[in-house]
């Protein structure tokens, strides 16, 4: 009688990892600022209560969404590296002022992990990561 066989490891680069990582951490960070706002918004009295529902919403559903981003770029999914791409110059685009406001941590905890991921998206083991062609198709 044969034994079944194990599955071949899958063995993602260290590239790969962070920039993972790093987009999941800023999800949290994301649901972490929704759930301040939210409960901001139950103690006190914002000046539109329209546009303010509407802001908690969309930070909710943009932390889901950057959580889906980070989850299915470490399946290797080609998508994923525009939408990576994107965030991360969007985190740019704010870390600049917020450097230029005087908030030197704040904007270097905005700056230092979005050029870094920025950087490794191009690399050569993430574009393999996610150009693969194998895999039953899943690279859409």
């Amino acid at each position: 009688m044969s034994t079944p066989q194990k599955p071949p490891s899958v063995h993602r680069a260290p590239a790969v990892l962070a920039i993972a990582a790093v987009l999941v951490l800023e999800a949290l960070c994301l649901l972490g600022f929704a759930a301040w706002y939210g409960y901001q918004l139950v103690t006190s009295t914002p000046l539109s209560m329209g546009g303010a529902v509407f802001t908690l919403i969309f930070a909710v559903a943009l932390a889901v969404w950057l959580l889906a981003v980070g989850h299915f770029f470490f399946r290797g999914y080609r998508w994923t590296r525009s939408a990576a791409l994107v965030w991360q110059l969007f985190v740019v685009i704010l870390a600049v002022p917020t450097l230029q406001a005087g908030l030197v941590l704040a904007g270097l905890g905005l700056l230092l992990p979005a050029s870094a991921v920025l950087l490794l998206l191009f690399t050569k083991p993430v574009l393999e990561h996610t150009s693969r062609l194998t895999d039953g198709g899943k690279t859409f």
